[in-house]
């Protein structure tokens, strides 16, 4: 019997001493948790909110992601970006669950599933899938459901850009995953906390009108009617009920304010309470326009001028006309017994695109305005950030001015708009200590608990009450919040406005994960087409080629050893 050679036995002890130190790393590991990430924007590191959040998940959270199937490049990247943010949640708490799931798999249930989906606001994309020349449509449901104790919402994968390719849109899209799913998995995994007041007694939109919007809202925040005819009987109890709530939604007022009404949302103004203002200047509306072909628009008086002028701000009475607008469609003419509808750029509609990189804003689609006015910014200590501006071939429109739906056939010249590059903004946060409008004035109402400044706070000023206005369909059901039957576009307004929301009310930093930046190099199709069969070679060959020359090298040294 041989012995065991020197190299075997030296051999054998390299074996066992990595076999306990593997072990001893695998044990440590239970204990010591740590993720390297080594991509150059940090994309799979999560955020110190993300972890808090999903720390408070204590049983399991499942989530359904509906990106499974035939899908375009495009599409894949969307789905691995997806499968590896949520393997990053689940990284750090087991007790998050994921599937991805082909809701269109059985082709025999395939149109009440669609059905189904789209009735619970799942609506579905239809994708062209490319191979080599030969073009197939596929339907994709770019979206997933996170449940929660018998809680669900749905999380959205596919932000919409207008004019954007899918290209482009999986890129914007990639860099708010992280705040859609931590978004879903707090509105899910916590309970509400916040209250909301929709303000009525002065005119304000219906419900019926912003439905998709509460509906919204409700899903995190406590959200309830808070009308102020209270205040002409009792101001100070009026006010003591306003101050339970943390923010105000002023949502397009026509009628006066009294000094005692101003009195009572100045006061919850400077007992830190939020507030988010959404107001018309001027008296002009695009229902009563379509109706007559013609319209005076006119200043519109709500006595809140000195109120606005001393937190920082005023809206002009004036109306925005931007080269840059929005379409409206208007009938012109019949195509048999259907009525033809044409597409005309609306001066008075302006297109609002956001260049800020705060997280309200962040990465924000087009959204639209009605009859904006501009926002005047003025000097005093309160930090003003314009959120939302026209564009630089915009320029204000005095009132009273006659509005005629023949301006459609108007040509801009370049001469009307004589200062290029003047934008002027629609929306703007307001941040600081706020000083009372009856700061050394004489009070409408006695309150003995006035105070001529506030704690620090924030508000949003819109000057545009429109801007949470959604449309409803023929059986008077509300549609989704930007969405424009009559051109089938949907704008970023619902975005923007529980953006608004969302900022005024959140204390975890939710909203600024927002800015988290990715970068993803876009695909070069045309290259990609033209060097398709070199690709290939390179993508399957080398690596076969590679495998196949290291097991001949390593065959010909292995004999070459043990053959002496």
């Amino acid at each position: 019997m041989s012995t065991p050679s020197i190299f075997t036995k030296f051999f054998s002890k390299k074996v066992l001493t990595f076999i306990v130190v593997l072990v001893g790393i695998n044990f440590a590991g239970h204990y010591f948790f740590k993720r390297f990430d080594l991509t150059a924007d940090k994309r799979y590191t999560l955020s110190d909110t993300s972890l808090n959040i999903i720390k408070q998940v204590n049983e399991p959270l499942y989530v359904d992601v509906f990106l499974q199937g035939n899908f375009p490049g495009e599409f894949k990247k969307l789905q691995t970006e997806t499968q590896q943010l949520l393997e990053e949640y689940k990284a750090y708490n087991s007790n998050i669950i994921f599937q991805f799931v082909n809701p269109l798999e059985k082709e025999e249930e395939r149109d009440q599933i669609m059905q189904s989906f789209m009735e619970r606001g799942l609506t579905p994309i239809n994708v062209t899938v490319d191979d080599k020349g030969k073009q197939t449509q596929e339907v994709v449901f770019p979206w997933a459901i996170v449940t929660y104790n018998n809680k669900s919402t749905k999380v959205p994968l596919l932000k919409n850009m207008m004019g954007a390719s899918t290209a482009e849109k999986v890129v914007s899209s990639v860099q708010h995953l992280e705040y859609a799913f931590a978004n879903a998995f707090n509105t899910v995994s916590k309970n509400k906390e916040r209250k909301v007041a929709v303000m009525k007694g002065n005119g304000e939109l219906h419900d019926l009108l912003m439905a998709d919007f509460i509906k919204s809202v409700k899903e995190n925040y406590f959200i309830g009617t808070f009308t102020l005819d209270s205040v002409a009987k009792n101001p100070n109890k009026a006010l003591k009920y306003l101050n339970k709530y943390d923010l105000a939604i002023i949502a397009k007022p026509t009628e006066k304010f009294t000094d005692e009404e101003k009195q009572v949302l100045d006061q919850f103004v400077m007992n830190g309470g939020k507030t988010l203002w959404l107001v018309d200047q001027v008296n002009m509306e695009m229902d009563s326009l379509m109706a007559t072909g013609q319209n005076l628009a006119f200043p519109r008086d709500l006595n809140i001028n000195d109120m606005f002028f001393k937190y920082g701000v005023r809206i002009k009475p004036d109306l925005i006309k931007d080269i840059q607008a929005i379409p409206i469609a208007l009938a012109t003419g019949k195509q048999g017994s259907a009525t033809q509808y044409t597409k005309f750029p609306w001066l008075y509609s302006p297109a609002v695109y956001s260049d800020s990189k705060h997280p309200i804003t962040s990465n924000l689609d087009m959204v639209k305005f009605e009859f904006a006015n501009p926002i005047e910014l003025l000097n005093n200590k309160i930090k003003k950030t314009v959120l939302l501006h026209s564009s630089k071939y915009s320029r204000p429109v005095g009132t009273p001015i006659e509005v005629n739906l023949n301006m459609v056939d108007e040509k801009p010249e370049p001469k009307e708009f004589p200062i290029a590059g003047s934008t002027m903004p629609v929306a703007v946060l307001l941040e600081g200590k706020f000083n009372s409008v009856y700061q050394n004035r004489i009070l409408p109402f006695k309150d003995p608990s006035f105070k001529a400044q506030g704690k620090n706070n924030k508000m949003i000023i819109v000057s545009d009450g429109d801007v949470v206005r959604n449309q409803y369909d023929k059986d008077y059901q509300p549609l989704e919040l930007g969405y424009d039957k009559w051109t089938n576009n949907l704008y970023a307004n619902k975005e923007f406005m529980m953006n608004c929301v969302n900022y005024l009310l959140d204390d975890n930093g939710l909203i600024n994960i927002r800015n988290k930046a990715v970068d993803l190099p876009l695909l070069d199709r045309e290259r990609v087409h033209e060097e398709y069969t070199f690709i290939q070679i390179i993508t399957i060959g080398m690596p076969l080629l590679l495998l196949l020359i290291f097991g001949l090298l390593f065959t010909f040294i292995r004999k070459r050893k043990y053959s002496k």
